[in-house]
């Protein structure tokens, strides 16, 4: 593997100087996290809008602060992609061809939107750690820096909810 230092004397047209494969190796897996990111992103709006039960308020409040996290990350993602000279996926089509996480519909019982919600968030941290080996591999910091923050806001949304779940 080339060091950061040969990395950056590469002749290529990409102005941060990784080369088309070392661009390829960021780019598809930010796309499949974007994907992913992009329908949980819409599950969180479907449990927002359409939680019922005794943990209502709890959830609904809940489900927004998801969901408003979610939007930025994903703005960011494809920025990210932006940066290396590439388009970000960006159609419905595209999202749902491309991601592991699956809607689901609007008659979930609460418990059950939570179990959604905690596996969906197991799913985009497995992605992120994917997109972060990448970047430690090749020497992209700005990506590094984006993955880890995303894990660490994650991995604590997921402990809170699922502490939360669990029944006494």
């Amino acid at each position: 593997m080339e060091s950061i230092k040969e990395r950056k004397t590469i002749n290529t047209s990409n102005k941060l100087g990784f080369s088309k494969s070392q661009t390829t190796v960021l780019v598809e897996p930010m796309n499949a996290l974007l994907a992913n990111y992009v329908v949980h992103y819409h599950k969180l709006r479907n449990y927002h809008w359409n939680v019922v039960g005794p943990d209502f308020f709890d959830l609904h409040n809940e489900f927004e602060v998801l969901y408003n996290e979610a939007k930025s990350n994903i703005d960011d993602i494809a920025e990210q992609i932006r940066v290396f000279g590439r388009t970000p996926l960006s159609t419905m089509a595209d999202f749902l061809a491309t991601s592991e996480i699956r809607e689901t519909g609007t008659d979930l019982k609460y418990d059950e939107m939570v179990g959604e919600v905690l596996k969906d968030m197991r799913t985009l941290i497995d992605l992120m750690y994917h997109v972060l080996d990448n970047a430690i591999e090749i020497g992209d910091s700005g990506t590094e820096d984006m993955m880890k923050k995303f894990i660490k806001g994650l991995e604590k949304h997921h402990w809170m909810l699922n502490s939360f779940s669990i029944q006494a």
